[in-house]
């Protein structure tokens, strides 16, 4: 049975394998038969063009996006156990040696950052994710 103003060979019903049971297909249906109800002749079901045109995507924008986003979560991690490193030194827990290492390590870990930062062409600033209201992701010391 079809909907008012639904004929088996329009937008809502037809028959034929593509398309039989599919819940996309099913979704679409379902829409065209509720705009037909509600009369609105506005209503278009959706256009839907094959990924390529829709999403413009080159292997060198997407190896460098993955490369921001993963040296995005270094940094913060780097940062993060710098300042740890900062307040156990303040606080005192720590021996000179422990002291030099942590030292040591942290600025290795910088030097790699920098050096993975120039490999694939990025600022520190292309690191800083801004969270909108939250303001952005790393502080700008």
């Amino acid at each position: 049975m079809t909907a008012p103003g639904n004929h088996a060979d329009g937008p809502g019903g037809g028959a034929g394998p593509a398309g039989v049971g599919s819940p996309d297909r099913t979704r679409r249906d379902e829409a065209t038969t509720l705009a037909a109800a509600l009369g609105d002749p506005r209503w278009q079901p959706p256009r839907v063009t094959p990924l390529d045109r829709r999403l413009a995507v080159d292997r060198d924008s997407v190896e460098r996006g993955l490369a921001s986003l993963v040296l995005t979560v270094i940094e913060l991690l780097r940062q993060l156990m710098e300042r740890q490193a900062l307040r156990r030194v303040d606080l005192g827990d720590l021996t000179e040696e422990q002291v030099e290492r942590i030292g040591t390590t942290l600025m290795a870990l910088e030097e790699q950052m920098t050096g993975l930062r120039e490999y694939f062409g990025l600022a520190p600033e292309d690191l800083n994710l801004d969270l909108g209201p939250l303001g952005p992701l790393l502080p700008t010391d």
